[in-house]
C-alpha cells in the first residue's frame, strides 16, 4: 500500500490541533505545558501570551501561581535555550541534554575554555551554591574568577548556569509584568528532588519518551523535524524502539513524516482562527521544516524575535505593542472577514495585555 501523502495545509491543521491553536483548551498551565513539552521562554513575558492563544480563560495569575508553587520552572533545556516546563520534565529530561548542553556552551566559547577542568567547575559552582542562596551569574563567577582567572566572564559564566549545573531561574523573573533579573538555583535545590539518572536501559528510553511527547504536541514530524526541536544528537535509537508503535506518512517534498496513531490530524479545510503569537514560539521554531505555518521569504522572522499572527494558519502578520499602540504589519493582502477577524482578536489581546493600550493600528498590507 502506498505510503499517504500529507500536504502543507494538512500538516498545518495537525499542528494547530496538537498546539491548541484550533480550538482553545480547557487544561490546567501545568497540563498544557507538559503538552506542549514547554515554552520557549528567554523572553520572560511571552509564554503569558503563548498561553493565553491556547487555553479558554487563561489569566496571568495562573502561570505565576504554578511558578511559585514551582509545579513549572524556567530552566536552560531544548536548543541551550531558557524554556519553561514542568518541574516532572525537568527533572526527567535534564541528563539527556546535559552532553548537548555542555557542548553548545563549547561550541561558543571552545577557545576561552580550552584549559578549564569541566567537572572543577562544576563541583565549585555547586559548592557555592550549597548554602541554598540564589545568585546572579555575576555573583557566581565573581566566587569564581580568583580560581579560574583566564576565561573571559560572561564564557564562565554561560558554562556554569547553562552548561554544568542544573539551574532553575526563580521567580519573579517569569512572572507576569514583573521586571527582575536571573536568579539561579540548582533544580535539585529548588525542587527538593534529585535530577533523574539517565537509565541502563538500551533503546534511549529518555529519548523514546521525547519522541512520543513531541509527536503529540508537533506531529505528523521527520526525524529532523524532532532534531531540531530539542537539538540533541543520537536519537536514531530512540525512533528504531518506538518505530513499530508509529505511522508513516510522507510530505510533498517525500519526506518521511512519524506520528502517533491515534493523534489528531483534522480536515485539512478546517477553518482556523486568528490567533497571536508570541516571540520564538515553538509553534513555528519547533521544526527542521518550517513550511507548514511560515512561507519561506518569511523565515527570518522566526529567529529575529517577531511576534507573528496566524490568518487560516499561517504567518500572515507581525505585531507589535509600542506608545500605548498594539500595530498589526500584514505580510500579504487580507481580505475583508480576515481584516475583521484579526482586528477582534486584537482587542481581545488588548485586553488580555492591560498595558494601556489604547488603538490597535492594521497597516496596509507590504
Amino acid at each position: 500500500m502506498p505510503t499517504t501523502v500529507l500536504d502543507s495545509r494538512a500538516l498545518n491543521r495537525a499542528t494547530l490541533a496538537r498546539q491548541h491553536l484550533l480550538h482553545r483548551s480547557a487544561q490546567s498551565v501545568p497540563a498544557a505545558v507538559a503538552h506542549l513539552c514547554g515554552l520557549q521562554a528567554q523572553e520572560p513575558q511571552e509564554p503569558f501570551i503563548g498561553l493565553w492563544s491556547r487555553l479558554a480563560g487563561f489569566v496571568p495569575g495562573q502561570l505565576d501561581a504554578a511558578l511559585t508553587g514551582r509545579t513549572v520552572v524556567r530552566t536552560h533545556l531544548m536548543r541551550r535555550t531558557v524554556h519553561l516546563v514542568t518541574a516532572d520534565d525537568a527533572l526527567a529530561w535534564r541528563a539527556r541534554h546535559d552532553a548537548m548542553l555542555r557542548q553548545r556552551v563549547l561550541g561558543t566559547y571552545r577557545r576561552e575554555l580550552a584549559d578549564v577542568d569541566l567537572d572543577e567547575v562544576a563541583a565549585a559552582g555547586r559548592a557555592i551554591l550549597a548554602d541554598g542562596r540564589p545568585r546572579t551569574m555575576a555573583e557566581l563567577v565573581r566566587a569564581l574568577e580568583d580560581r579560574w582567572p583566564g576565561p573571559p566572564r560572561r564564557a564562565l559564566g554561560e558554562l556554569l548556569v547553562a552548561g554544568l549545573v542544573p539551574m532553575a531561574q526563580l521567580p519573579p523573573r517569569g512572572l507576569w509584568q514583573q521586571k527582575a533579573g536571573v536568579r539561579n538555583l540548582p533544580l535539585t535545590t529548588w525542587l527538593a528532588r534529585d535530577v533523574d539518572p539517565l537509565p541502563a536501559e538500551e533503546g534511549d528510553p529518555v529519548g523514546r519518551q521525547l519522541l512520543r511527547r513531541y509527536l503529540a504536541a508537533y506531529g505528523p514530524a521527520a526525524s529532523a523535524d524532532l532534531r531540531a526541536w530539542c537539538g540533541l544528537a543520537g536519537l536514531p535509537a530512540a525512533v528504531k524502539a518506538v518505530g513499530e508503535e508509529l505511522v508513516v506518512f510522507r510530505d510533498e517534498r517525500g519526506r518521511e513524516l512519524l506520528d502517533l496513531p491515534d493523534a489528531p490530524r483534522p480536515d485539512p479545510d478546517t477553518p482556523a482562527p486568528v490567533r497571536f503569537l508570541p516571540a520564538f514560539d515553538n509553534a513555528v521554531l519547533g521544526y527542521h521544516d518550517r513550511s507548514r505555518i511560515i512561507d519561506a521569504p518569511h523565515l527570518g522572522l522566526s529567529v529575529e524575535g517577531h511576534r507573528m499572527v496566524l490568518v487560516d494558519g499561517r504567518t500572515t502578520a507581525t505585531w507589535s505593542v509600542r506608545d500605548r499602540r498594539l500595530r498589526i504589519s500584514p505580510l500579504r493582502p487580507l481580505t475583508g472577514p480576515e481584516r475583521e477577524a484579526v482586528h477582534a482578536e486584537a482587542r481581545a489581546l488588548v485586553d488580555f495585555l492591560d498595558e494601556g493600550v489604547e488603538h490597535v493600528q492594521l497597516d496596509a498590507e507590504m
